[in-house]
C-alpha cells in the first residue's frame, strides 16, 4: 500500500512517521487490502483541523482526526471497474495538538496516540463507523485487536 505523509506542522518525527507506515501497513494486510491501494496521512494543527471540521461536519471545533473516505459511493455514482487503476482510499487528516492533548490525557505515549488515530481514520476509510453502538464496539475492538497484535498495547 503506497501511503503520502504530509506534515504541514513540520513537527512529527520521523520515526512516528515510520512506525505510523508499519502500523497502517499491518492493518492493511489484517484487512485484506490491496497492495496497489493508495492513501494520504497529513499532520496539521488545531487551527487547520478545525476549519476542515467545521467546512466539512459543520463542527465548528477542532477534532482528533477526520477521513475522507474515497471508495464511498452515493446514490447517483457509478461503480469504475478497472484492473489497471489503483484503488484510492482516501485521505486522513491528524491534528498533531489534539493527540499531544490526549497522549497526555490518556497517559500513554504520543506515538501510540498518533498510531491509534491513524488506525481509526484508516479503518473509517474501509467503511468502519462508530454512528451506533453496535458499529462502535466492532470497530474499537477492531482497533484494539490490531495495535494489540502489531504490538503498541495501551500504556
Amino acid at each position: 500500500m503506497q501511503i503520502d505523509f504530509h506534515d504541514e506542522t513540520n513537527s512529527v518525527d520521523e520515526d512516528y512517521i515510520d512506525l505510523i507506515d508499519r502500523v497502517l501497513q499491518f492493518a492493511a494486510k489484517e484487512e485484506d487490502v490491496q497492495t496497489e491501494a493508495e492513501m494520504s496521512v497529513s499532520f496539521v494543527d488545531n487551527k487547520e483541523i478545525q476549519a476542515v471540521n467545521r467546512n466539512y461536519r459543520q463542527k465548528d471545533e477542532p477534532t482528533d482526526v477526520i477521513s475522507f473516505a474515497m471508495q464511498e459511493e452515493g446514490e447517483e455514482e457509478m461503480k469504475i471497474i478497472g484492473a489497471e487503476m489503483p484503488v484510492l482510499l482516501g485521505d486522513i487528516i491528524i491534528s498533531v495538538d489534539k493527540a499531544k492533548e490526549q497522549a497526555e490525557e490518556y497517559q500513554h505515549s504520543l506515538e501510540r496516540e498518533l498510531s491509534f488515530l491513524a488506525l481509526h481514520g484508516f479503518l473509517h476509510l474501509l467503511g468502519y463507523d462508530h454512528l451506533n453502538e453496535e458499529d462502535e464496539k466492532k470497530m474499537f475492538t477492531r482497533q484494539e485487536d490490531i495495535l494489540n497484535a502489531f504490538g503498541l498495547k495501551r500504556g
